[in-house]
């Protein structure tokens, strides 16, 4: 965590060094890893690549920045190290916008997604200085998924024309359709009930604006009801995709 926190300098701001360092995985992924892969999904293979380096490892980060703060709460005053795990995130969000963007423009829906995420971290990091220990919570959970969910899509973009990435698809799936319908259906919105109930309590008054915490509700809520129709449009597909094969053994 040290190591992380030498990235604290007045020379460079962490915000922008994380950036840089997305980008360089990002190239690194499109024209060295996946440079053999069809130009058609060397971008998202690429995404999944930085998604990688951001997911799992915030998971860790914010969970320490969490819970190394004594004061941690809901109207909290955002650490130095809080502070830096906000920085991680929204350089890797704001890289995969510029991914979107460049590549895929008409996907509004995923960039919109993006940047209303940017909004309540940014505003959480610059604008209030209070609250990270609600956003960084809110992190930990969208993020338990990432590992899981950018190895499916690998193997997902690749599972018509290799049989291995077909077989970890396949694998894959259903583990990771539970534990995301777990963690979006019941666990983030019992943590949002939770923070809800404290921000209409008016314990963040003074501290945290109404309409900053409103709109952080608002956000998140949506996310997740976007999150749960998209999950369970995956798990329509996986029914119909198992019951056609049982059909064909059948006959």
């Amino acid at each position: 965590m040290e190591t992380l926190a030498a990235f604290e300098s007045p020379w460079l701001p962490p915000l922008l060094l994380f950036f840089f360092i997305f980008i360089v995985i990002y190239l690194f992924g499109y024209l060295i890893v996946f440079r053999k892969w069809s130009p058609k999904i060397r971008p998202e293979a690429s995404s999944c690549l930085i998604s990688l380096a951001h997911g799992t490892p915030a998971v860790f980060l914010a969970t320490y920045a969490i819970l190394a703060d004594p004061n941690r709460g809901f109207a909290g005053f955002n650490t130095q190290f809080q502070r830096l795990v906000l920085d991680y995130s929204i350089a890797y969000f704001l890289m995969d916008v510029l991914h979107y963007v460049i590549f895929f423009p008409s996907d509004v829906l995923f960039i919109a997604h993006h940047l209303a995420t940017l909004f309540v971290m940014v505003t959480c990091r610059y604008l209030v200085l209070h609250g990270a220990f609600a956003v960084l919570s809110l992190l930990i959970l969208a993020e338990l998924t990432s590992f899981c969910q950018n190895m499916w899509t690998l193997a997902s973009a690749r599972r018509r024309d290799v049989q291995f990435a077909a077989k970890v698809y396949a694998f894959l799936s259903p583990p990771f359709y539970t534990l995301y319908s777990f963690v979006r259906g019941f666990a983030g919105p019992y943590f949002v009930y939770k923070m809800l109930v404290f921000y209409m309590g008016g314990h963040a008054d003074g501290l945290i604006p109404r309409w900053i915490w409103i709109s952080w509700v608002v956000v998140v809520l949506t996310a997740i009801v976007v999150s749960i129709l998209w999950i369970s449009n995956l798990w329509i597909e996986l029914y119909r995709e198992r019951t056609t094969k049982l059909d064909k053994k059948l006959r």
